[in-house]
């Protein structure tokens, strides 16, 4: 600053940038009291707080001000430029406060005045009485305002929306500095103004005001202190307009681990809008298929009560308008969800809108569904969401709210997108993003109770707006309760895991599943042999201790526990398709399970079913859970359908029933989806020649139907699928691995007797363990679902009968009897629809599956990805860049590959003459050429 000894005269050759078109700003430069270009926010603040004539908290108040718009002038571009250099005065032209020609138009780009406009505004005041008792022309403050909306008139459709805010810190503060007189009296001289414009000069009374008086040492530190405190604010109020307005650009600036990445949403895709959208016909009747989409197997997947679900807001900071809601079926579809109507009794036009565009145009098959429980979907929910109604709790038998869970539908229905048209198809590989999921849901119960008026907002949801103090907070407790369990459970489960070793001694981590995958396996082991355990109260095991004073369904845990049982989710695969799967002697890709209800129940466990472990009630109440066995059982009657072998037409060639393969779409889409019959029918005999040896010959030929891996089961037949041994195949390892080297601890009050496996289904291997407690992941797992569907018969007074045919007692409870981790090779029927692929979703695309190796993309995205009908899957470039909220997959490097994501194996690669190798399943392809007609015939399968 300038005192009056030094400050020059006033020189209206002193240079104003053109790009400057404040014409306060613009004297300021030209007195000389700031330099032009970049002034530091304190220097301005402070020199305009003094020009305004306030004193104390008003003169605070005006500088804190000053700040605040001076961070935002120049725009977003400038804002850490701004609060680390300065204002940018040269370049406030452009910025947020230009109003590009529709103010006063006074100055012109150039910085030149228009002495035009200086007679138009005078023409909206009139004469006023100096305090000298002179006349003089000028405007008050309503005068302004019409001065005001006058220029915004004449501005038009060129005026933008935020324009009539701009001009409150503009012609009424000129008024307020520079003006004369008091109240209603006070007016702004149009000679005043002219000089501003033309001389750049303030009045002389003004000038007095900018010199700054000698500041005390007190006052210097009280000063330094209301800087400090200024910066803080000003930064603050930066990052939550960031945070609100740019939560995705924040989180990627930010380090990857550690709290404050967690307190930001996970970023997710843009959802196009969608043109047309097709449910393809497979078998299904519409009442069938929406019963699949919304029929709960029993699982409370999100930690809150249903009606809390639908109270939850997402996870955004919002400045202006209140967040949106969780249960949004269209911010869930960012997570790759797909959408569903509330009903299907609904018009026409509302069922074409969710994809329902051929129903009316086909005879439909009869429905299995209206023989059992009816669902509802009367909150619109997305595919794969249920509500559980009629919830007991299995430990004390009390009566608990509706829960919220994930169905099959929620992993095993598809979709794909093909320019604005999405297909969809039941059976065939979500593209979720579960993690995501997760960790938006668990932001969203933190921001409910941390974030300023939520919890009021959730509350009135919940118990409605009249609902007492007391009810209120008991309402914050409970929900505190389950916040804090997640967050020390997520603690809990990172520490453990970073203090233990994989089976190749590497470093236990994540591995990012991202959209379309899931360890399915290490999840229901982490769930059901460590966190239901602790969920139960379990006390003595591992030293976990139960809070007394917690809710019984959320225990605080105070100590580490159950180290054994817990495991990185390192060996994450794509959805299976399911369709057919019924008729296969082992589902999974790791031929691990024959038994169908112990394979259904053991994913329902995994996705979070009610389950009491605690030896704090009764032992009778051991293994009671929320798991519906007799759904589980109608989903698969519904997959299964009639027995191929026992056709209504003794005549008929066998074939499949119930939930049928989705065929290529190519008569809904374009040119691009046609068959080319030529190039089928070379593909045809390619497939038999480097296939089907595998994967058998397709399933409407007769050579699949006579194949020697049909095996008898009970009356009927079971396809015991090629498995092929893990040395030999070279795919990715860890999923083969899971069931038989993860070993999980169990107390011993739960009595898990694996032995007992022999016992009730005569296994041809022995199934002991040789501890009490410790046992192979495979055995404990297949021991304790076979309990809690025991439990849950004995409970309900299933008659025998009926307890058989649940079983299907010819689909034996027991280890698969091969020696080595192998991974089987389903019949290809539908292969076009389960992209990416391999066991873990390692290859984008047929076309890239079908090269060597060695050769296929070690990254790529995935997300709401365009189809290509041309690879089949998904079409990659070159160090392709992953748009806002995808996921990438990546195998990593040869030096430090990530755990179960190899891209190598099922290679076809041999040269004429070599001999065969590992990893190597056939010879090299001669070309593109035969590599495409392959592709094609494959599409039709």
């Amino acid at each position: 600053m300038h005192d009056p000894a030094s400050k020059p005269p006033f020189d209206p050759s002193i240079q104003v940038s053109p790009n400057n078109p404040c014409p306060f700003l613009r004297g300021l430069v030209g007195e000389g009291f700031v330099e032009g270009g970049t002034v530091p926010l304190g220097k301005l603040s402070e020199t305009i707080a003094n020009a305004t004539g306030e004193t104390g908290l008003k003169k605070a108040s005006a500088r804190l001000q000053v700040r605040g718009v001076a961070l935002i002038a120049n725009g977003l571009g400038h804002i850490l430029k701004s609060i680390f250099s300065g204002a940018q005065l040269d370049a406030l032209r452009g910025g947020p406060l230009d109003k590009r020609g529709a103010g006063s138009r006074i100055l012109g780009v150039d910085g030149k005045v228009n002495e035009d406009e200086i007679a138009r505004l005078a023409s909206f005041g009139r004469t006023y009485t100096d305090p000298n008792g002179d006349s003089e022309l000028g405007l008050n403050a309503s005068e302004i305002d019409i001065f005001m909306r006058d220029n915004l008139k004449r501005a038009g459709s060129a005026a933008r929306w935020y324009y009539p805010l701009l001009m409150k810190f503009e012609w009424p503060i000129l008024l307020k500095i520079i003006g004369k007189g008091r109240g209603e009296d006070r007016y702004l001289g149009v000679a005043d103004v002219r000089t501003l414009f033309n001389e750049r000069q303030f009045p002389a009374r003004i000038n007095e005001r900018l010199v700054p008086p000698v500041l005390s040492t007190c006052q210097r530190v009280v000063r330094g202190a209301l800087k400090l405190a200024a910066l803080l604010i000003a930064v603050g109020l930066v990052a939550l307009v960031a945070v609100a307005e740019f939560p995705n650009q924040v989180r990627a600036m930010l380090p990857q681990k550690g709290i404050l990445v967690n307190l930001l949403p996970p970023p997710l895709p843009a959802v196009p809008e969608t043109k047309a959208a097709f449910w393809l016909e497979q078998n299904w009747s519409l009442k069938d298929r929406h019963w699949f989409h919304h029929a709960s197997q029993g699982t409370a997947t999100f930690p809150v009560p249903y009606e809390w679900f639908m109270a939850l807001e997402q996870p955004r900071l919002h400045l202006f308008s209140k967040p949106g809601m969780m249960k949004e079926s269209a911010y869930l579809e960012g997570f790759g969800f797909i959408p569903s109507p509330q009903s299907i009794q609904t018009d026409t036009t509302t069922l074409r809108r969710f994809g329902y565009a051929n129903v009316y145009e086909t005879t439909q098959v009869p429905d299995w569904s209206t023989r059992w429980t009816p669902v509802e979907n009367v909150d619109g929910l997305p595919v794969g969401f249920a509500r559980m109604t009629g919830v007991v709790d299995p430990a004390t038998g009390r009566r608990e709210e509706d829960k919220i869970g994930l169905t099959c539908a929620a992993c095993h229905t598809g979709q794909i997108h093909y320019q604005g048209v999405d297909v969809r198809f039941d059976g065939g590989p979500a593209m979720t993003d579960l993690k995501k999921l997760e960790l938006s849901t668990g932001l969203s119960i933190a921001y409910t109770l941390y974030v300023p008026f939520r919890f009021q907002r959730f509350a009135d949801r919940v118990l409605g707006p009249d609902a007492s103090k007391t009810d209120r907070a008991a309402l914050k407790q409970k929900l505190s309760a389950i916040g804090t369990f997640l967050i020390d459970w997520a603690k809990t489960q990172q520490k453990t895991v970073e203090s233990k070793k994989t089976w190749n001694g590497r470093q236990q981590q994540d591995t990012e599943e991202g959209f379309g995958r899931l360890d399915a396996l290490n999840r229901i082991g982490n769930q059901v042999f460590s966190q239901d355990l602790a969920l139960s109260g379990v006390k003595g095991f591992e030293k976990n201790l139960h809070a007394q004073d917690a809710p019984v369904s959320y225990p605080a845990i105070w100590t580490k526990g159950f180290e054994k049982n817990l495991h990185a989710q390192d060996a994450p695969v794509s959805y299976p398709a399911i369709w057919t799967v019924p008729w296969f002697k082992f589902a999974q890709y790791d031929a691990s399970i024959e038994q169908p209800l112990i394979r259904n129940a053991g994913e329902a466990l995994g996705v979070t079913a009610l389950l009491n472990l605690s030896d704090a009630y009764p032992e009778d109440r051991l293994w009671r859970s929320s798991v519906n066995i007799r759904t589980l059982g109608w989903i698969e009657d519904m997959l299964r359908g009639p027995d191929p072998f026992k056709p209504a037409d003794p005549s008929a060639d066998p074939k499949f029933g119930g939930l049928l393969a989705p065929q290529w779409p190519s008569q809904i889409l374009g040119d691009a989806w046609r068959l080319k019959p030529d190039r089928v029918e070379r593909g045809r005999a390619i497939y038999a020649e480097m296939c089907s040896g595998c994967h058998l010959p397709a399933i409407d030929t007769p050579a699949f139907w006579s194949s020697k891996h049909w095996e008898p089961s009970g009356d009927s037949k079971v396809l015991n699928a090629v498995t092929i041994p893990l040395k030999e195949i070279k795919t990715d390892p860890e999923q083969s691995l899971v069931l038989s080297n993860r070993i999980v601890d169990v107390p011993g009050f739960l009595k898990v007797n694996t032995a007992d496996l022999q016992t009730w289904w005569q296994c041809d291997i022995p199934t002991a363990s040789k501890s009490p407690n410790e046992m192979v992941y495979a055995l404990g797992l297949m021991t304790v679902v076979d309990l809690v569907a025991r439990k849950w018969m004995d409970d309900e007074k299933v008659p025998e009968a009926e307890r058989a045919k649940m079983w299907n007692l010819a689909r034996k409870n027991c280890l698969n009897p091969a020696p080595d981790p192998r991974y089987r090779a389903r019949p290809l029927n539908g292969i076009w629809a389960t992209a990416p692929y391999l066991h873990n979703g390692s290859v984008p695309s047929l076309y890239w599956l079908l090269k060597p190796a060695n050769e296929r993309p070690t990254k790529f995205c995935m997300g709401r990805r365009d189809y290509d009908p041309v690879t089949v899957g998904f079409a990659v470039t070159a160090d392709e860049k992953c748009k806002t909220g995808e996921t990438q997959f990546s195998a990593g490097s040869e030096k430090d590959p990530i755990q179960g994501n190899s891209v190598l194996g099922h290679s076809f690669e041999r040269k004429e003459g070599e001999p065969k190798r590992d990893g190597v399943i056939g010879r090299m392809f001669k070309d593109d050429a035969e590599r495409y007609d392959l592709i094609e015939y494959l599409k039709t399968l």
